[in-house]
C-alpha cells in the first residue's frame, strides 16, 4: 500500500511518499481534516505559516493516536521572511504555534515574496540569509529535515554553492501539462526529493476528456491517474482534500500507468487556464 512507502532524504530521514496538503483549511476543519486523514492511513501533512493552520495541525497530531514518530509534519517559512533574524524567530515560532518538539521538515515557501513572485529579482542573498537559519535549527534537532519550495534551478544553485547543506526537498507545482522536467532532473542529481503540489493541476484536470478516457483504460479516476503520474515519475505527491472518501481514493494508486500513456502524459500540452486558482501566482506563471 502506497501511504506505507517513503522516499530516503539524502540525510536518511524516511518521507512517506504520499502528503495531504492542508492549504486553505483552517480552524475545526483543519483538525478534522487530519483526523481523518490519519484514520484513512496517511501519515504525511503538509502545512505553512501562511495557511494559518499550524496551531491546530499541532494540536490534531498530538490527538491523533498515533505515536509523534510515525507521523511526518511539514511546514513552511512565509515567502515574505528574507533575513537571517527574521528567519530564526519564524522558525520557533512554528514550534511554539505547533507545540513540538521538532517538525520533520521546514522549506522556505517560496524564493521571492508572493508579491514579487513574478518580477525578476531572485533574492538571492535573503534565501541564503532564511537558509543559514534552516541549517542552525537542524543541526539543533528542531527540524528533521530541510529544504525550500517553488525554487527554480537557479535559486537552488544559489543555496547548494553556498551553503553547509543542500536542500533535502523541493516542493513544486508538478502535474499532468505542467511538469517542469528540467527542474526535475536538477533535483535528482543532486539528491533532492521532489514534491508535487497541486498534483490534480488544482482541479484544472478533472474535466479534461482525454484524461478521463484514459482513467477509464485503468478502471481509476483522473485524480488517481494524475497522482500516478507522479508517482512514476519518482516524484511525492500533496493531494488536497477535505473528504474523506477522496482521500482513501487519491491513496488506492497502486497500478501501473503504461510507458506508452506516461509518453502522453509527459507530452500533453500545458494548461493555460486554471480558473479561480489562476489569480494566485504559482498558477498564473
Amino acid at each position: 500500500m502506497i501511504l506505507q512507502e517513503t522516499y530516503s532524504l539524502s540525510n536518511g530521514v524516511e518521507i512517506p511518499k504520499i502528503g495531504l496538503g492542508t492549504w486553505f483549511s483552517n480552524g475545526d476543519e483543519a483538525i478534522n481534516i487530519v483526523k481523518k486523514s490519519v484514520e484513512a492511513g496517511y501519515r504525511h501533512i503538509d502545512s505553512a505559516q501562511a495557511y494559518q493552520n499550524e496551531k491546530e495541525m499541532g494540536e490534531a497530531i498530538k490527538n491523533s493516536g498515533v505515536a509523534r514518530d510515525e507521523i511526518f509534519i511539514t511546514t513552511k517559512l512565509a515567502a515574505e521572511i528574507k533575513s537571517y533574524d527574521e528567519a530564526v524567530k519564524s522558525i520557533d515560532e512554528s514550534l511554539e504555534k505547533m507545540g513540538l518538539e521538532y517538525i520533520d521538515l521546514m522549506i522556505i515557501h517560496s524564493p521571492k515574496p508572493w508579491q514579487n513572485f513574478l518580477e525578476d529579482e531572485r533574492y538571492f542573498e535573503g534565501n541564503l540569509e532564511a537558509w543559514k537559519a534552516l541549517e542552525e535549527a537542524y543541526e539543533a534537532g528542531k527540524l528533521k529535515a530541510i529544504g525550500v519550495s517553488n525554487f527554480e534551478i537557479e535559486d537552488l544553485k544559489n543555496i547548494i554553492d553556498n551553503c553547509k547543506i543542500k536542500p533535502m526537498v523541493n516542493q513544486i507545482l508538478a502535474h499532468i501539462s505542467n511538469t517542469p522536467f528540467e527542474v526535475i532532473e536538477f533535483c535528482k542529481e543532486n539528491d533532492i526529493v521532489v514534491e508535487a503540489y497541486s498534483p490534480i493541476g488544482h482541479g484544472a484536470l478533472l474535466d479534461e476528456e482525454d484524461l478521463k478516457e484514459m482513467a477509464a483504460k485503468y478502471n481509476v479516476s483522473v485524480a488517481q491517474l494524475a497522482i500516478r503520474y507522479c508517482l512514476q515519475l519518482g516524484l511525492l505527491p500533496l493531494p488536497k482534500t477535505t473528504n474523506e472518501d477522496r482521500m482513501k481514493s487519491n491513496a488506492a494508486v497502486d497500478f501501473e500507468i503504461s510507458d506508452e500513456d506516461m509518453e502522453t502524459l509527459k507530452n500533453r500540452d500545458k494548461i493555460e487556464d486554471y480558473g479561480e486558482a489562476s489569480k494566485f501566482p504559482v498558477f498564473a506563471k
